[in-house]
């Protein structure tokens, strides 16, 4: 109803950001021109929806050269698709130039945002590895007929995932996946399945969210579930094909993430608005990408996402022995044949310091010289994915783990 309203608002402003912008328009001549484009431009901005944006990944470079990348979905599932980014010079090429190039499962969070919010980390492990993503289906797009979605389901995903790219792939996951990541290779490990990853690498998750607490895990255990039961939950509109599915609204996530740091996201839009006046295209250009990536925001389901709070955040059933994943206990002491390689962020103010860390106090079987930990210094959250750090520090540090244990 919000954006109904806004509609015709919206469109005056961006009739008058081109028409005091555009050069053939004689407005764009007079002495407020360029603050009425800005200011139009930015009311736009701060009031549209975003749409799911695009990888955009279609080339990389192997060895120095050019070699064209396609993106395929390799198993469609109704949450959730799997897909790899292929390499197009094929395995008899690789086979012929010698290389072996690692098999990694990037796991994206299903916390609000896109896994697109992940390319820069595709795109850095696309020269040396084959690459395939959890990509999340927005939750107002499942219809009702295909049920629920609980955490267990999350669970199942990937061990279908895994199984499915088969023993000598690398688990790397970010943020919230951790710990369903962590509870699937528990559960295949005991099971004595055929197929074991080679490593996990986990970043910035929390495994043991009693430790550092942030402002994220004080929310969650401040208020009890039933709080986010009659607050948080919606169902999703008619126009939507999964009308009437409870869903933790996309929107009420990004509200959250922009009230943790609300002075920098306003400082951010003040700084756009001032490069739009002085004409400084290149600083507005590098603040609407970024922007149209974060506030691309997707619905969870209600199950799933009042699972996690209970689980993760209220009960801290992993590190306490007590989750169970379909009347299963989850062990991971069962893990004994797949390395493990920790990463946090000292800045991380969503994953507090400690929390990943706390993954090698559960995996008690893993030898010490299949285990590793690194504190990344002067690294927020966003950082340790992505950003020059990650590629100039921390990449090269998980390329050599995963060489390492391959």
């Amino acid at each position: 109803m919000s954006h109904a309203a806004l509609a015709p608002w919206q469109m005056w402003a961006s009739m008058n950001a081109s028409m005091f912008s555009n050069p053939f328009s004689p407005l764009s001549y007079s002495p407020l021109s360029r603050k009425i484009a800005a200011g139009s431009e930015l009311f736009v901005r701060i009031t549209q929806r975003y749409q799911k944006p695009e990888f955009g990944i279609s080339e990389t470079r192997v060895g120095g050269k050019a070699v064209a990348v396609n993106e395929t979905v390799v198993l469609d599932k109704p949450f959730c698709q799997l897909l790899h980014f292929e390499r197009e010079f094929g395995a008899r090429r690789v086979a012929r130039e010698g290389r072996d190039d690692p098999k990694v499962l990037l796991v994206a969070p299903l916390s609000g945002h896109h896994a697109t919010l992940l390319r820069d980390t595709v795109r850095t492990f696309l020269p040396e590895h084959e690459v395939y993503i959890t990509d999340w289906v927005n939750a107002r797009m499942v219809s009702l007929a295909h049920g629920p979605f609980h955490l267990d389901d999350y669970v199942d995903y990937i061990r279908e995932f895994i199984s499915f790219l088969g023993p000598d792939v690398h688990v790397i996951s970010v943020c919230q996946p951790t710990v369903p990541v962590l509870a699937a290779i528990s559960l295949m490990a005991e099971a004595d399945t055929p197929v074991k990853p080679r490593t996990m690498i986990m970043m910035g998750g929390p495994i043991d969210a009693r430790r550092s607490p942030t402002a994220v895990n004080n929310l969650a255990t401040e208020k009890p579930l039933s709080w986010f039961k009659d607050n948080v939950i919606e169902r999703v509109p008619a126009k939507y094909p999964g009308a009437m599915r409870q869903v933790y609204p996309g929107f009420l996530q990004h509200a959250g993430f922009v009230a943790m740091n609300p002075s920098r996201h306003a400082d951010a839009h003040q700084n756009f608005y001032n490069h739009l006046v002085e004409g400084d295209g290149e600083s507005a250009e590098a603040h609407r990408r970024f922007y149209d990536e974060y506030n691309a925001v997707l619905d969870m389901p209600a199950e799933y996402y009042l699972d996690t709070i209970k689980t993760v955040f209220q009960e801290f059933s992993l590190p306490k022995g007590r989750m169970f994943v379909r009347e299963q206990l989850v062990q991971p002491r069962a893990i004994s044949k797949t390395a493990l390689l920790t990463i946090e962020g000292e800045l991380d103010d969503i994953s507090g310091n400690g929390q990943t860390e706390a993954a090698h106090t559960l995996c008690t079987s893993i030898p010490a010289k299949m285990r590793q930990h690194y504190l990344a210094p002067n690294v927020g959250h966003y950082g340790i994915f992505s950003g020059r750090r990650f590629r100039e520090t921390l990449y090269p540090r998980i390329r050599d783990f995963i060489r390492r244990h391959a």
